[in-house]
């Protein structure tokens, strides 16, 4: 139905440094809907999820992007977060001298802002943090330390699921958060995205493997190639390609 519709991507055409990249993308999300997007390197999986954050660098040239019935190329990357766009980055930056419990009021309070909402108070905004790092099994000497400095991998991408847990997004975009994680990581990262998803939040997955989606069990999987989807299917599709390759699809 029309009005499940989350996101709507229509030949979409997008540069980077006058290099096409995406070259007319089409792509709908429904309402409580997983989507893995997969393919091999350079076909344009993170310049999607780049697109739809709205990073400056990415020149879209054609098509339409809707969320939730607004045009999302209309939206500042503020306004699009606020809407309730989040993204995982593949690799998580560092923020010296500021504390995650600082880095993450000025966010929460940023978005309810953004919707109107006063700010939250202290207290309630530390009960928050601390239910929310429970829940991603983050320790709590974690909210003093400065944002992702010093951090291992597994932690960097802990500490961007437990930022998604706190800004409670509806649509959620995983580019690549599977690299560079050892298996216990990986779990506890996928553990926490199922957990927090529901039948009004949806959820993009850009990952090269299989293992991911062995924990986020995808309702659709796309392969991108040369800034195109050329193939969508069920989760069957992630062994055609653990089997076949890209090449051979």
């Amino acid at each position: 139905m029309a009005n499940d519709i989350l996101l709507k991507i229509e030949g979409l055409r997008a540069s980077v440094e006058d290099k096409e990249i995406l070259k007319g993308l089409d792509l709908v999300i429904r309402k409580g809907e997983i989507h893995a997007v997969m393919g091999p390197n350079g076909a344009g999986k993170s310049t999607l999820s780049a697109v739809l954050a709205g990073k400056p660098q990415f020149t879209v040239t054609a098509g339409t992007i809707e969320f939730l019935g607004q045009d999302l190329l209309a939206m500042s990357p503020e306004e699009r977060a606020w809407a309730g766009i989040f993204l995982s980055f593949q690799y998580p930056v560092e923020i010296p001298g500021v504390t995650i419990t600082n880095f993450m009021k000025t966010a929460v309070n940023a978005h309810r802002a953004g919707k109107g909402l006063e700010p939250l108070k202290a207290g309630d905004f530390l009960k928050l943090m601390r239910e929310k790092m429970a829940f991603v099994q983050m320790k709590p000497e974690f909210a003093k330390r400065e944002v992702n400095v010093g951090f291992s991998g597994g932690e960097k991408k802990r500490n961007e699921i437990f930022q998604m847990a706190m800004l409670d997004p509806t649509l959620a975009i995983l580019d690549e958060t599977d690299s560079g994680l050892d298996v216990d990581a990986l779990r506890i990262v996928a553990n926490g995205v199922n957990a927090l998803h529901t039948p009004e939040k949806a959820a993009i997955v850009i990952t090269h493997y299989q293992r991911l989606l062995d924990y986020i069990v995808p309702d659709v999987v796309h392969v991108l190639k040369d800034g195109r989807i050329v193939k969508t299917a069920g989760k069957e599709l992630v062994a055609e390609i653990e089997a076949k390759g890209y090449d051979n699809l």
